[in-house]
């Protein structure tokens, strides 16, 4: 069974959240029924399918950025957060 496409905003609008240092402050909700990142009141939610053990929903989040912006997987780094919903990432452009 295939996985079904995640739901992304535009990535105009993921780069807009990010700082001139290319850090983006993420609230996760791990568990979800589907995969998807929205911007709301200034902020980015991440539902990750992806449980929180052994650092999966973190991979899961951070595969989640990168396909909406268009990079590699390894271009986008945790930085805070790897145990709390509230993440902080460097994007590197």
């Amino acid at each position: 069974m295939a996985k079904p496409k995640a739901d992304l905003p535009p990535a105009e609008a993921v780069q807009a959240l990010a700082d001139e240092e290319g850090r983006l402050a993420v609230r996760v909700t791990p568990g979800a029924r589907s995969e998807a990142l929205e911007v709301a009141d200034g902020k980015l939610l991440a539902k990750v399918r992806a449980k929180p053990q052994d650092g999966k929903a973190n991979d899961a989040v951070r595969d989640l950025l990168a396909a909406a912006l268009g990079l590699a997987p390894s271009r986008v780094e945790l930085l805070r957060g790897a145990t709390s919903r509230e993440k902080q990432f460097r994007i590197d452009r």
